[in-house]
């Protein structure tokens, strides 16, 4: 891709109110994603990797030593048992369809598949997300307005 058009992209998305961009042509694919105020490039040869919040955790844990037990005690989140209900999109999580309303799903509800147990905006649009099990919710992993990432787990279900 030529350097005055991946100039033009970044721009483009750093005025604007997407947070990121991926364009496929045929000398292979670039995604664009703004963080805050910083904007990131990366050229992308295959699927996007899942694991980038790893790598992070690493340097944290060497740099310094308060920052090593705060990970070990999020760390263990993860671990209860139980049927994982993920993203399915990059966007912001929202427990119920507006502010003032009774969220889709709380801890100890019975869901059934196919009930809405949340909302994921992406790009303005607002999408249910839909039970793909039977269940008791366990636990609520993402909090009412957070960025959330695709395949990010966002409840445990019994």
């Amino acid at each position: 891709m030529d350097l005055r058009k991946l100039k033009t992209l970044i721009d483009l998305v750093s005025e604007s109110n997407i947070s990121e961009l991926e364009i496929t042509e045929a000398e292979g694919k670039v995604r664009i994603v703004k963080a805050g105020t910083a904007v990131a490039v990366s050229p992308v040869y295959a699927a996007p990797p899942q694991a980038p919040m790893m790598p992070a955790a690493t340097p944290m844990q060497g740099t310094a030593g308060a920052a090593a037990p705060a990970v070990a005690e999020s760390a263990p989140a993860p671990v209860p048992a139980g049927k994982v209900i993920k993203s399915p999109m990059v966007g912001t999580f929202y427990r119920s369809a507006s502010p003032g309303a009774k969220a889709f799903a709380e801890l100890g509800d019975t869901i059934k598949t196919g009930q809405a147990v949340c909302i994921i905006e992406a790009m303005k649009i607002m999408n249910e997300i839909e039970a793909d099990c039977d269940g008791k919710v366990l636990q609520i992993l993402c909090e009412n307005g957070q960025a959330v990432e695709f395949g990010q787990p966002l409840f445990i279900v019994e």
